[in-house]
């Protein structure tokens, strides 16, 4: 729309400056000489500093160097404003001279004149819009007649303008009739509409005019209309001049993202301490600086972030930046779109959730609905609180509401609270809103009088809220009420029945606001509330007036016509008509969608409200836009629109009509003559005409250009003249009869469907003189496609002087931009008329020429090429190359990533446009162009390539290679002729009851699939004995027999046809492998019959239970409680201790201990009326071997380590296990050697253990020992070391005799005397508290016969009271034995002594490996050992499960064990003799 503007200030310039000569050319009168004064005084007063410059558009780098010298000439404008002041002073003077000889002139002729009658004021010419760049002056004026003079006010958006409220901002003149009004130094915030209002006692006459005011921008593209920003408040002062630079533009976001808007500026001075004073805008809302919004302004970058997005975010933003004079400002917008929702099919949230109308337990909260495009339409909210420094959130209503506001009571006062909203749809609950503010219940201050008890009624009772769903009575407190605490009762009637209730007789409120829900519909009810306090209640208020539940107003009503106009290339421009009926309207949410999509996209996610009078000047009626953003170019869209208040979303609007989006011609209309052509270049001259060619415009105006217009002059004359009558069609034209030796300059004129351009520069001065080198004319037309980051591709056009040689090549030369360092891009010359350039540095910019070769030389260069930027367009494609899933036509697709509504797709070969052509068809649909082989041949390889016209050069490139096009006919030939594809071949398997299926699995089948069987030629149906089917789902295709037999000998084949799709698949069924089915089938046939009674569902088998149980077990079917069952054994029947009972469904016979004697043939039978089956088990061979080694297998798992038992007749080895059966195998070896059992070595075992017997060991029976089970996958080892068991048989040890404390009467006598034992004998040592004791006349120390050791103590004191030990001791090891001897004096109680043990042996034989036993090692009892004859046990490494040995043997039971003595109670080692 902003073009619009610009073509209408053009109209009405060009409009005003003709109006001048009209008036002057035709109003031929007496006083002809007073109109010329008039028109003179027009153009004085029309000033040049008031002429507003045509508007252009610059180029992004165009942009930074106007800034710049924009800021290096600030102060010659200054001092030219100045000299321009003084001409208008000069002028002024001599109009008032040129004014005061009309007066006296007028005066003459009045005299004669009579007098002039009264009239109404009349605008002879009325106020005209204006659209100005900002910081230009405007000038508004209009002539008047009237009589008397009408007096002329001047308004802006209809309020007064005062000069001197801004002294130096406007300027109002009168003179001649003309009224003006002059703004200099305009502002954005000057935009709105201006009236001028005449008046004298005959009538009022207003016109009324527009004034918009926009700031360049680097793209040219004015991202928002004026009038958003609040205008500036006073003046601010500041010394700092800013610059901006680059800064951000429209933003697309989501919520929950973060996202920052920067813009770069450049401040001078640039002072550290002392950045500018910025201020960001959303909307018309001053930001500050908040958990939702950071901002930063220092080293010359201005930035707000948004850490964390909402919806509520949304809105136009502005930077506004104080300076030395006056503000720099920037805006864009900032869109928001809805998080992913966590219910497929949920709103989205909420927004602008507020919390008013606050009291001591009550707050109003109300929000924003959410925009609604595929969604199911919202049935409601849930609004939820929770207190400050809380997380838990509890929600305030039970069922939604339907208005976007509710209020919330029973808030406790004092407290903090936060609220939220979330929309519900049938589908579910949205995401949640952003949370308000922190809020304070409290009660607003009143005054207190202190003399009051009891508190007046209140006032003022009314509904501030009235709805469908609640209702808020309001009212204001009685004043005074005193101090004391004040409650509120509310009473209600129906009607005027005059019968009042009370209302909250549960709730005790403290506001003066108060919901109430509970409200039959279509009653009316009277309120009235009662004051109350401690000291009683007061008269009850006025009641109301009637009020009933209704919704007063509802949604709006439907926006009226939308229309859609084009605004740059990814944003267009939609207008519509207010709805009829606002009903307190929020805002307008525009909806899009892509002609051919079903589908609809929000355009905005948040309530847009805006109309601006500024509208009014190009839309008429319309009153309503927005700026839809983030657009496709190409696309085709068409808009809706809906109206929003706080009851919902209003019908959708119609649609507009479809808009193509491309950017919008300036002046808004739909074509525009093209821009001056330029590069005008010499190609040929034969003395008499040239051969001339020029470029394209930048600009085409929107349409095709049909033709262009030559002029020629001679140089040095001003005298232009037409080449031809007719114009030339294409860019190179040849002219005739010109004069030789003569310069000629030419100019260049572009024509299109809206008319003849501008002209272009003359050229420079082109001698007509013949061409006679022998080398080639300039290359001509240079243009560039397929611009990527490191590449270009470089076309151009062959001379048209080709010299006296033909052309045989080409040389391209290139430089970067700005460089005269040419370099030649190819060392051969290329034969083609281009060249893709490789190797470019990506954003560099570069020019080319051409330089032609023949054989006579190199030609003279074409004219430097416009630059190129190497970098791709963004959202650039390649071609793709593939072939077509429904016809099998190999293609070439290319999707443009630019369109214009003017755009051409152009195919070429080898980079030769394609025309019309037998080996391939053309066809473009929207972005998308596909060039399709008629016959793919090797005469269809080499390089493709397309081109899109009216674009910035989209273009792309693809070479088809042999390889390629093989592969791609032959996935052409098999879509052409396409096959069902299978899964499986066909194949077989047998049923049961013997019936045989013949089925394929195809990997898809459609439901119109056709399929046949042929067996031996023979075409199969369903029949009796057939049964064909298929399930698409499955893509199973299957025959059924139901009796198999020999006749069903042959070949089987399966055809199925599927659309085009055909598939055979054939299975030959002879020979053996018939013979193996047919036998299948019968053996499934006869397992048919024979389950039809009680049978074996799973015959008998073996396993052996955990107790090494060997269990035969069998699994039974279809029995009933007649049936019977019975065990044999070699024929004969079996008695078994539990009968079996088949209805168990399982039956098993148990065979412990088991062995060879249980080897037999096993028989199970079942039957009953039904018939009977039967059972056979064979346990002999590998049968019997595999249970033996199952058994095995657990009890080696079992087996305890190796123990030692000593026997009379030596020792002997024994292993413990949970069965031992000497079918088993098991192996003893002896330091690795395999023992067998001899007289020396006898091998067995018992049921419980496996043992080995050595008689009279030896020393050379010393060593390792091992035991091996082997279960027939692994072996189970067990080992023993004989060596310790030597060690321990023969070490010196006590045998008994000694008690653990000895009490004695002091004088008498005492004899510790005991029986030990050692091979060799052992050495005696007696000890007393550790120290040795040696035999004198009281100590008698006794060793007879290496078996008995005594120590006497004659006549015993109290001081012989001590512990008293023996160490019996010999090369094997010892025993030290401690014995507690208490002395006490005649007289004294006998101390009692601790009986009842015996003295605890330490063993101390030499170290050896203790050998753990297992914990299911059963232990033999032993007899326990009397006290005074102990018999001492083995250390902990000698285990023996054996029962108690024979008396002769020395080995002492296993469940006695000698502790190791402390370290401090070691015995000595003996003395070696």
């Amino acid at each position: 729309m902003p073009a619009r503007d610009i073509t209408l200030y053009r109209q009405e310039q060009t409009q005003h400056q003709s109006s001048k000569h009209v008036v002057h050319q035709s109003r031929k009168s007496i006083s002809e000489v007073v109109q010329q004064e008039q028109v003179q005084a027009r153009e004085v007063m029309a000033e040049p500093a008031y002429r507003v410059p045509a508007f252009r558009e610059r180029a992004p780098e165009g942009m930074q160097e106007y800034q710049r010298m924009a800021a290096h000439f600030g102060r010659d404008l200054v001092q030219i404003q100045q000299e321009l002041h003084r001409m208008k002073v000069s002028t002024q003077e001599q109009v008032e001279n040129i004014e005061i000889t009309r007066e006296v002139r007028g005066l003459k002729q009045r005299k004669d004149l009579p007098a002039e009658l009264p009239k109404a004021p009349d605008f002879l010419v009325s106020l005209r819009s204006h659209t100005v760049w900002e910081k230009t002056p405007v000038k508004l004026f209009c002539t008047l007649s009237g009589q008397p003079t009408p007096i002329v006010k001047w308004y802006k958006n209809n309020a007064p303008i005062e000069p001197l409220s801004a002294p130096g901002k406007y300027k109002i003149d009168n003179k001649y009739g003309v009224h003006s009004l002059i703004i200099s130094r305009c502002m954005v915030s000057d935009s709105g509409v201006y009236s001028a209002v005449a008046t004298n006692p005959q009538g009022k006459v207003a016109s009324k005019a527009t004034v918009c005011v926009r700031r360049p921008i680097g793209g040219g593209e004015l991202p928002h209309l004026p009038g958003l920003v609040p205008l500036l408040s006073g003046i601010h002062p500041s010394k700092l001049e800013v610059t901006l630079l680059e800064s951000f533009g429209v933003t697309f976001g989501t919520e929950g993202e973060s996202v920052s808007l920067t813009v770069n500026m450049v401040v001078v001075p640039d002072l550290p301490n002392l950045p500018p004073e910025a201020m960001w805008y959303r909307d018309d809302t001053l930001l500050i600086p908040s958990r939702w919004a950071e901002m930063s302004i220092g080293g010359g970058v201005a930035k707000l972030t948004l850490p964390h997005l909402n919806k509520d975010d949304e809105g136009l933003y502005t930077l506004r930046i104080w300076t030395k004079d006056g503000t720099v400002e920037h805006s864009a917008y900032l869109f928001v779109k809805d998080a992913a929702r966590t219910v497929s099919g949920a709103p989205g949230a909420p927004m602008d959730a507020q919390a008013t109308d606050v009291n001591a337990d009550y707050v109003l909260i109300s929000w924003k609905p959410p925009n609604t495009t595929d969604e199911a339409p919202i049935t409601g909210y849930f609004v939820d609180k929770r207190k400050s420094g809380s997380k838990d959130w509890i929600q305030c209503n039970d069922s939604p509401v339907k208005v976007c506001k509710l209020p919330i009571h029973g808030l406790s006062e004092g407290d903090s609270y936060h609220f939220r909203v979330r929309a519900v749809n049938k589908a579910g609950i949205s995401l949640p809103s952003r949370m308000t503010t922190g809020v304070t219940a409290g009660e607003l201050e009143s005054e207190v009088e202190v003399h009051v008890t009891i508190p007046g009624p209140p006032t003022k009772v009314h509904a501030t809220e009235i709805n469908q769903t609640y209702i808020v009575l309001s009212w204001t407190p009685a004043s005074p009420r005193g101090r004391v605490p004040v409650w509120y009762l509310i009473e209600k009637c129906v009607g005027d029945d005059g019968i009042w209730q009370r209302v909250n007789t549960a709730v005790q409120l403290q506001s003066p606001r108060y919901p109430l829900y509970d409200m039959e519909d279509g009653k009316s009810y009277r309120f009235r509330v009662i004051s109350a306090n401690k000291y009683g209640s007061s008269e009850p208020s006025e009641p109301t007036e009637p009020i009933q539940k209704v919704d007063p107003h509802g949604v709006p009503s439907a926006p009226g016509q939308v229309i859609a106009s084009r605004n740059t290339k990814t944003s267009a421009f939609v207008q519509w008509d207010p709805p009829k009926h606002t009903n307190n309207l929020m805002g307008y949410y525009v909806d899009g969608s892509v002609v051919g999509s079903k589908a609809w996209f929000p355009c905005n996610h948040r309530p847009y409200k805006h109309t601006s009078h500024y509208l009014l000047v190009v839309c008429k009626k319309m009153e309503a836009w927005f700026v839809v953003h983030g657009l496709t170019p190409g696309d085709t869209c068409v808009f809706r629109v809906q109206a929003v208040n706080a009851y919902g979303l209003s019908e959708e609007s119609q649609e507009s009509a479809p808009l193509f989006i491309d950017a919008a011609l300036k002046g808004a209309v739909e074509y525009a003559t093209p821009s001056a052509p330029y590069g005008i270049t010499l190609l040929s001259c034969n003395g008499s005409s040239m051969t001339l060619a020029w470029k394209r415009p930048k600009n085409t105006g929107g349409s095709k250009i049909t033709s262009y217009y030559l002029d020629k002059c001679e140089a040095g004359s001003v005298a232009w003249k037409e080449v031809s009558p007719s114009p030339a069609a294409h860019r190179i034209f040849t002219v005739e009869n010109l004069t030789g030796g003569v310069f000629y300059e030419f100019k260049v004129q572009a024509a299109n469907l809206a008319g003849v351009g501008l002209p272009s520069e003359p050229s420079k001065p082109f001698a007509c003189e013949a061409w006679t080198m022998a080398e080639p004319g300039p290359a001509y037309d240079i243009s560039f496609w397929e611009v990527r980051e490191s590449s270009v591709l470089v076309q151009w056009k062959s001379p048209v002087y080709t010299g006296q040689a033909p052309i045989s090549g080409y040389f391209l030369d290139m430089a970067k931009k700005g460089s005269s360092d040419f370099a030649t891009v190819n060392a051969e010359p290329v034969d083609h008329c281009y060249l893709k350039v490789t190797g470019l540095e990506s954003g560099a910019n570069y020019v080319f020429r051409v330089r032609a070769v023949n054989e006579k030389g190199v030609g003279k260069a074409s004219d430097l090429s416009d630059p190129v930027c190497a970098k791709a367009l963004p959202g650039t494609k390649e071609i793709v190359c593939g072939v077509d899933e429904e016809t099998g036509d190999i293609f070439l697709n290319f999707e443009s990533c630019e369109i214009s509504e003017t755009s051409k797709f152009v195919w070429s070969k080898a980079y030769k446009e394609i025309g019309e052509s037998s080996r391939v068809s053309i066809t473009t649909s929207g972005r998308c162009s596909k060039l399709t082989f008629k016959n793919p041949e090797s005469e269809d390889l080499g390089i493709y390539s397309v081109a899109v016209t009216d674009t910035d050069g989209v273009s792309s490139s693809y070479s088809i290679s042999e390889e390629e096009l093989k592969t791609k006919l032959e996935l052409s030939y098999n879509i052409r002729h396409p096959t069902v594809p299978l899964k499986t071949e066909l194949n077989y398997e047998i049923l049961e009851k013997g019936h045989v299926r013949f089925w394929v699995q195809a990997l898809k089948l459609s439901p119109s699939v056709n399929y046949r069987f042929i067996v031996n030629n023979k075409a199969i149906s369903s029949a009796e004995g057939y049964k064909i089917s298929h399930d698409v789902s499955t893509g199973i295709i299957q025959m059924m027999i139901e009796h198999f037999t020999k006749a069903n000998e042959g070949t089987y084949t399966l055809q199925i046809h599927d659309g085009k799709a055909k598939s055979q698949s054939s299975l030959v069924l002879v020979g053996d492998a018939f013979k193996a089915a047919l036998k299948e089938a019968d053996f499934q046939r006869k397992e048919h019959i024979r389950k039809q009674g009680p049978h074996f569902s799973e015959y008998l088998s073996f396993h052996v239970t955990d107790d090494c149980t060997v269990m035969l077990v069998c699994k039974l079917a279809n029995v009933k409680k007649e049936t019977t069952f019975t065990w044999f054994k070699d024929e004969e029947a079996i008695t078994v201790d539990v009968p079996p009972n088949p209805m168990s469904g399982s039956c098993s016979l148990p065979i412990p201990v088991f062995s060879r004697k249980d080897q037999g043939i096993y028989k199970a039978v079942l039957g009953d009326d039904r018939g009977k089956d039967t059972s056979v088990f064979d346990i002999s061979g590998k049968v019997f071997e595999d249970i033996i080694n199952a058994i095995a297998s657990i009890a080696g798992s079992s087996a305890s380590e190796l123990v030692l038992q000593c026997t009379p007749e030596g020792i002997r080895l024994q292993c413990y296990m949970k069965y031992y059966t000497e079918e088993m195998k098991a192996s003893w070896f002896h330091r690795d050697s395999k023992v067998s059992s001899s007289e020396k070595m006898r091998i067995g075992g018992t049921s419980e253990m496996a043992w080995m017997q050595i008689c009279e060991p030896s020393d050379k029976e010393k060593g390792q020992y091992n035991i091996e089970i082997h279960d027939g996958t692994k072996a189970h080892s067990r080992s023993f070391d004989l060596a310790a068991a030597f060690a321990e048989k023969n070490r010196g040890r006590v045998m008994g005799g000694l008690p653990d404390v000895v009490t004695i009467m002091e004088k008498k006598s005492l004899s510790l005397t005991c029986t030990v034992w050692g091979d060799p004998n052992p050495e005696v040592t007696w000890f007393k508290n550790e120290q040795e004791v040696v035999s004198d006349d009281r100590y008698k120390i006794t060793f007879e016969g290496g078996k008995f050791a005594s120590l006497t103590i004659n006549s015993v004191y109290v001081e012989d009271s001590g512990k008293y030990s023996i160490n019996v001791r010999n090369k094997y090891g010892g025993e030290f034995v401690e014995i507690t001897v208490s002395v006490y004096k005649q007289g004294d109680d006998v101390p009692e002594p601790k009986l009842g043990q015996m003295s605890r042996p330490a063993a101390t034989p030499k170290p050896a490996t203790p050998v753990p036993q297992p914990a299911k090692t059963p232990t033999p009892q032993t007899p326990t050992p009397s006290v005074k004859s102990p018999t001492p046990t083995p250390p902990t490494s000698l285990k023996s499960p054996t029962p108690s040995p024979a008396p002769k043997s020395p080995t002492p039971p296993r469940s006695m064990r000698s502790p190791t003595p402390p370290r401090s109670l070691r015995s000595p080692t003996p003395t070696k003799k």
